[in-house]
């Protein structure tokens, strides 16, 4: 079952969206950098940025590597790698950046929050006063 993980940058929380087969062949075609409408992870009114995922064989999407192949490369950093030394190259497996049926875990990042109306804040109600008594004469 695939997975969204959606980021928001304002509090630095993320959040876990599992959504089922048919939900993901709407994003099938969808590439890293680019956003989409919140419904997908049942998010109504908010815009969602790609910004990377893994396949079922946990292999990173890379977003300089075009189409949604599982390619090797010669790298020097970034995605999928972390090399050692300074120029240090190695080839390494990754996918393209472009979602496929293939594609396990999606990262998100909120880019737009709806734009709700603002809720007026009742006013609080007055305590009522006890009514003062007139002292007997």
């Amino acid at each position: 079952m695939p997975v969204l993980i959606i980021s928001d940058p304002e509090n630095g929380t993320s959040r876990k969206v599992e959504i089922d087969d048919q939900r993901l062949r709407s994003l099938v075609g969808t590439r890293i950098g680019s956003t989409i409408d919140g419904a997908v992870a049942d998010m109504q009114g908010y815009k969602l940025k790609l910004t990377g995922g893994t396949d079922k064989d946990g292999i990173p999407m890379r977003p300089d590597v075009h189409g949604s192949v599982k390619t090797s490369v010669v790298i020097s950093g970034g995605v999928g790698y972390k090399p050692e030394n300074k120029g240090e190259k190695k080839r390494k497996m990754v996918r393209g950046n472009m979602v496929s049926a293939d594609t396990t875990y999606l990262n998100f990042t909120i880019v737009e929050k709806p734009k709700g109306r603002k809720q007026e804040e009742p006013e609080p109600e007055p305590l009522p006063q006890a009514e003062e008594e007139e002292p007997e004469e």
